[in-house]
């Protein structure tokens, strides 16, 4: 990747463009240059909690609620698609919008259905995409850092049973999360989010406890990507340094790692994610 690129706020490469076009095809062109791997270890961790979930409270089709969803990616990553093979499909297509969309789509009839997902995120085409493909089943489209949802936005939130991240939060914050609880109204749906090892949790969690949850960090770290370069590592270490992060053998040697954070009722957090990571995703964490 060019080493001119724009760095955000956090001293991460802005990638914004990504996120606005069409269709996914330069989102994944983009994130398969960094080696983007956090949702493919992300998706038997969903799987295994909405399982859980569908046991614990006898919900045959638990609603998840993705928070910065993009094109869906975690939600096709759930109905049965993997990373190499969502970097294969749209890498190399050259076909037109309307002949990729009624391929995803058969890739959704062919997939499991015992999931029910709604995204969120800000971006207008992204979210239409993955709707028109089938990977979300319902969409909301706004700003809760900034907005209170609307009532039908409110309908949709507060449907969901889990409520999960890959990327987003450090972004996203405890208000966002707080109002995705809110349009629940009283119950409290369970949450999974992979955090940066460069953002703090702490905050997010005493928000979370203020609202009646318990949260627990489980497994080791897990692989989010590459770095696009010299500068962007030195930037993301320099920060990491200053919030007494040490990047040593992680972040020092190229990528950058994510946490994961679960985070259920009071009384109910170990329970819920023991064993939560299988054998697959814990050898791809170390």
């Amino acid at each position: 990747m060019r080493d001119d690129v724009p760095f955000d706020a956090t001293g991460k490469i802005s990638l914004e463009g990504i996120y606005t076009q069409p269709d996914p095809r330069g989102y994944f062109t983009t994130l398969r240059a960094l080696d983007y791997a956090v949702p493919g270890a992300a998706a038997p961790v969903f799987r295994r909690l909405a399982a859980r979930y569908r046991r614990a409270y006898d919900v045959p089709v638990p609603t998840v609620l993705d928070i910065g969803c993009s094109y869906g990616v975690n939600a096709a990553l759930y109905r049965g698609a993997t990373m190499d093979g969502l970097y294969a499909r749209y890498g190399g297509w050259t076909g037109t919008r309307a002949a990729l969309l009624e391929r995803d789509r058969d890739l959704v009839r062919a997939g499991p259905r015992d999931a029910r997902w709604v995204g969120l995120d800000v971006s207008r085409p992204a979210l239409a995409y993955a709707t028109e493909a089938g990977f979300l089943d319902a969409a909301v489209q706004a700003d809760l850092e900034a907005d209170e949802p609307t009532p039908r936005q409110r309908a949709l939130l507060g449907g969901a049973d889990l409520v999960v991240s890959t990327g987003c939060l450090g972004y996203v914050t405890e208000r966002t999360l707080a109002r995705v609880v809110a349009a629940a109204g009283g119950r409290l749906p369970w949450m999974a989010h992979f955090l940066l090892r460069m953002f703090p949790f702490d905050r997010i969690a005493a928000r979370l406890s203020a609202l009646g949850y318990d949260t627990v960090r489980v497994g080791g770290v897990f692989p989010q990507r590459r770095f696009a370069s010299a500068r962007e590592q030195a930037r993301i270490i320099e920060t990491m340094t200053a919030a007494g992060v040490d990047p040593a053998g992680l972040e020092a040697a190229g990528r950058l790692y994510a946490r994961l954070y679960v985070s259920t009722p009071a009384g109910t957090a170990h329970a819920v994610t023991r064993d939560v990571t299988d054998v697959r995703t814990e050898k791809a964490a170390r």
